[in-house]
C-alpha cells in the first residue's frame, strides 16, 4: 500500500474508464473511533476500517501504548485498550500525523495528564489546535506549551459545562466529545460541527455505553457516564472518495458504478454535480456516473456539514478545467490549499490564484502529461485524475502521499481501465 516520499505514479491517460468500485471506509471517522477505543473497557469489534498508511499510524500508536490490536478481517479491527499504559506513547508517531490530534481528549479523560507533541500532517495552510486546546481547558485541563513544542495536559478530573467552540471545527468536536463522555455532569457543546465523521464518532461511543444526544446538529449535549463497554460498529463509507470517483466519472466520459455510498451524505455533493452537467443515476446505495456531454462553470464556496466539503474543493478543481466557461473556487477554511492549481496550469489548465482562497478557472482547456507533484493528499488525487484524462504520459511525485486518504487507488482504478505504474 504505503510507499515512500520518491514514490511516483506514471500515467498515461485517455484510456475508457470503466466498471465498478467499491467505496472505502472514511479514514475521518475510523481514525476517531480507534483513539476513542482508550476510553472503553474490553474489545471493541470495528467493521469497514480502511487501510490506509493515516490509519496504520493510528493503529502503532496504540499499539506503543499497550493496546491489543489486530486485524481479524479484510477491513476488520478488533482493539483491546485496557492495559493502555500512557508511559510508552511513542511521540514520534504522535508528531508525524495530524490526526493524533484526536488522541488529546481520550488521553486526558483516561490517564489525567498526558504530554502530546505537536501534530504533523498535510501541509494545507495554518491549522491551529487553539480551538481543541480551549474545549479541554472548559472541561477542567490545565494546559502548558512546553518549549520542546509539546503540551502537557493535566486534569485530575473533568468536569462539564457548556463549551462553546469557537469555529466549526471537526476535530475540535470530536476531542470534546471524547473527554466529556466520562466527565462529571453535563456538557453541552455549542457551535458543534455535525460532520458525518462526527455523527459516527457519536454513534459508535453510544453504542459502547455513552450518553450523547443532538448528533447531526451543532449543539450536542453529553451525560457523563463512569464507563464504556466493548461493542461492534461498522465505519461509514467515505463521502470523499465517493465524491473524487463522481469527478472522475464525469470527465472520463465512461460508466463507473460507485457501490456502498451513503446517499445521505451526499446532498450538496450531488447537487454541485447536477448544477454542473455531470450526468448521473443513483439506485439504492449505488452511484452510477454516466458519460457527461457539456460541463458548466460553477461557483463553489468550501463551507462546514452540510455545505460543500473542503477536502473535494481539488477534485472539483480538475472538474473546472473542463467546464464551458470560468469557475470560482474559493475556499475560506484553509490558505494555501490552492497550490494543486500550479500543477494543473503546468499540464495546459487556464487559472489564476487570486488569492490564498480563491482560484479562478476558466475553461475548458486540453490536458497534456507532464512531471508534477503532490503537494497533499486531497491535491494528490486530484493530479492523478489529471493525468487520466490528459493527453501522453503524467509522472505523479510523492504519490504514496495518496495513500494516506485512498485505499490502494492505483489498483483499484487499474481495474476500471486505467494505466496507472506504482514506481518505488
Amino acid at each position: 500500500m504505503a510507499g515512500n516520499a520518491d514514490t511516483r505514479f506514471v500515467i498515461h491517460g485517455g484510456n475508457p474508464i470503466n466498471g465498478d468500485i467499491r467505496v472505502g471506509g472514511m479514514k475521518n471517522a475510523a481514525t476517531p473511533v480507534i483513539a476513542a477505543t482508550l476510553l472503553v473497557r474490553g474489545e471493541c469489534v470495528i467493521d469497514n476500517v480502511p487501510h490506509l498508511s493515516d490509519v496504520e499510524r493510528m493503529l502503532d500508536i496504540l499499539r506503543s501504548l499497550g493496546a491489543k490490536v489486530e486485524w481479524t478481517g479484510d477491513n476488520e479491527l478488533s482493539i483491546d485498550a485496557s492495559g493502555a499504559d500512557i508511559g510508552s506513547l511513542d511521540r514520534q508517531a504522535v508528531k508525524a500525523m495530524r490526526s493524533s490530534i484526536l488522541l488529546m481528549g481520550p488521553l486526558l479523560a483516561r490517564f489525567h495528564e498526558v504530554t502530546i507533541p505537536e501534530p504533523g500532517g498535510c501541509i494545507i495552510g495554518n491549522r491551529s489546535i487553539d480551538t481543541h486546546l480551549h474545549a479541554l481547558k472548559s472541561l477542567g485541563a490545565e494546559i502548558t506549551h512546553n518549549d520542546d513544542e509539546t503540551y502537557t495536559l493535566t486534569a485530575s478530573s473533568l468536569t462539564g459545562t457548556t463549551v462553546i467552540l469557537p469555529e466549526f471545527s471537526v476535530t475540535a468536536t470530536e476531542n470534546a466529545i471524547m473527554a466529556a463522555v466520562m466527565a462529571s455532569g453535563t456538557t453541552i457543546i455549542k457551535l458543534a460541527a455535525a460532520e458525518p465523521n462526527v455523527v459516527c464518532l457519536g454513534e459508535f461511543l453510544n453504542a459502547a455505553g455513552a450518553r450523547i444526544s443532538g448528533l447531526g446538529t451543532h449543539t450536542l449535549v453529553i451525560e457523563g457516564v463512569s464507563e464504556l463497554q466493548g461493542t461492534s460498529f461498522q465505519v461509514i463509507p467515505d463521502q470523499i472518495e465517493i465524491g473524487t470517483f463522481a469527478v472522475l466519472g464525469g470527465l472520463t466520459k465512461g460508466t463507473i458504478n460507485i457501490l456502498g455510498v451513503r446517499p445521505d451524505h451526499l446532498d450538496i455533493i450531488l447537487l454541485t454535480l447536477d448544477r454542473i452537467g455531470v450526468r448521473y443515476e443513483l439506485k439504492g446505495d449505488v452511484l452510477i456516473m454516466l458519460p457527461s456531454s457539456q460541463l458548466n462553470a460553477f461557483r463553489l464556496k468550501a463551507m462546514p456539514y452540510p455545505g460543500f466539503p473542503t477536502d473535494l474543493q481539488a477534485p472539483f478543481g480538475v472538474l473546472a478545467t473542463q467546464c464551458q466557461g470560468t469557475s470560482l473556487i474559493h475556499d475560506p477554511l484553509y490558505e494555501g490549499r490552492l497550490g494543486y492549481m500550479n500543477e494543473l496550469t503546468k499540464m495546459g489548465a487556464n487559472a489564476t490564484i487570486c488569492d490564498p482562497h480563491r482560484v479562478v478557472v476558466t475553461g475548458p482547456t486540453p490536458l497534456y502529461g507532464k512531471e508534477i507533484f503532490s503537494l497533499d493528499l486531497r491535491a494528490g488525487a486530484t493530479l492523478l485524475i489529471a493525468g487520466l484524462i490528459a493527453s501522453g504520459e503524467t509522472i505523479l511525485h510523492n504519490a504514496s502521499i495518496i495513500d494516506r486518504g485512498y485505499e490502494c487507488i492505483d489498483e483499484r482504478l487499474h481495474k476500471l481501465g486505467a494505466s496507472i505504474e506504482r514506481v518505488d
